[in-house]
C-alpha cells in the first residue's frame, strides 16, 4: 500500500476525471490519499471530496500566497469538521512569488501553527526561500508540552537545512521532482534523507515524476516515485511503500 500524503486533485481546475484518477491510484496500490487546502473555500472542497471518497482525506489550511486575506473563519472549518480533517495545510512561508506581504506570511503562519497545537494536528509546510524567517517562528512556537509535528511539503534544499528539519522532529516529502532534478547537490540531499523520515508525495497536478513528464500529474504516480527511491537506495519497492506508509499512517493518525 502507498499513501499520496498530498494532491489536489478535489479542485474544480483539476484537468482529469477525479473518480477516474482515484481508480487507477487504487489499480497501482495507492489506497490513501490527502487532498491540501490552500484557502478557506479550497479547504471546505477538500472536506467535502474526502467524505465522497473512500481512503481520501482533507486538511484545511491558508496557503502563504493567501495569507493577505487572513485566518478568520478557519478555526470554524476546523471546529466543525475535526473528525474530517488530517492535518493543518498546507502553510507556510513563499519569498520566490511575495503574493502576500511577508508580514502577512509570518502573522497567518503563526496563527495557524497556534491552531495546529491547538486542535492536535499535524501541519503541512510550504516554505520557500524563507527557511531564515520560519525557524525563530518555528522554535518559539514549539514545545516540550506542546509539540509541532509536521512535515515539510515538497522539500528540495540543502544537506544542511534537511537536517534542520530532521532535529526538529518533522518528517520530509519528497515528490515527483526528486526523479528528474539535475543538481547533484540535491541528488545527494535526497539520497541521504533517511527513509525513516520520509513520506512520499505527488503534489498532483504540479511535478510529475519521470517517466510521465508532460502529463498530468496524479495520484497513481506516487508509485513511480516509491520505486526511484527504492532504486537509489538498493531497496526494494515493498520495503520503502511499508516504511513511507507507516510513516504517512503515524503521522496523520489515518486508519
Amino acid at each position: 500500500m502507498l499513501i499520496d500524503t498530498h494532491c489536489h486533485i478535489h479542485e474544480s481546475d483539476y484537468p482529469l476525471d477525479a473518480d477516474e484518477v482515484i481508480k487507477r491510484a487504487s489499480e497501482n496500490e495507492v489506497n490513501g490519499i490527502i487532498c491540501i487546502g490552500t484557502n478557506q473555500e479550497n479547504s471546505i472542497l477538500a472536506i467535502e471530496f474526502a467524505k465522497k471518497h473512500k481512503g481520501v482525506y482533507a486538511t484545511v489550511g491558508i496557503h502563504p500566497h493567501y495569507a493577505k486575506d487572513g485566518i478568520e473563519g478557519l478555526e470554524k472549518i476546523i471546529s466543525s469538521n475535526r473528525e474530517s480533517i488530517v492535518a493543518i495545510g498546507e502553510i507556510g512561508l513563499d519569498y520566490f512569488y511575495d503574493n502576500s506581504p511577508r508580514e502577512d506570511q509570518i502573522k497567518v503562519l503563526r496563527d495557524q501553527i497556534k491552531l495546529a497545537i491547538k486542535y492536535d494536528l499535524p501541519v503541512i509546510f510550504h516554505i520557500r526561500e524563507a527557511l531564515d524567517d520560519f525557524w525563530p517562528i518555528f522554535d518559539e512556537l514549539d514545545s516540550k508540552d506542546y509539540p509541532i509535528r509536521g512535515v515539510m511539503h515538497s522539500f528540495s534544499d540543502t544537506l544542511e537545512n534537511m537536517q534542520k528539519i530532521l532535529d526538529r522532529g518533522l518528517l520530509i516529502s519528497v515528490n515527483g521532482l526528486s526523479t528528474f532534478i539535475k543538481d547533484e547537490a540535491k541528488k545527494a540531499m535526497f539520497l541521504a534523507i533517511p527513509v525513516d523520515k520520509m513520506v512520499l508525495e505527488t503534489d498532483a497536478p504540479f511535478l510529475t515524476p519521470v517517466p510521465f513528464r508532460g502529463k498530468v500529474n496524479e495520484s497513481a504516480y506516487v508509485k513511480n516515485i516509491a520505486e526511484y527511491h527504492g532504486a537509489i537506495r538498493n531497496i526494494g519497492l515493498d520495503e520503502i511503500s511499508s516504511i513511507t506508509t507507516n510513516n504517512a499512517r503515524d503521522l496523520f493518525n489515518l486508519k
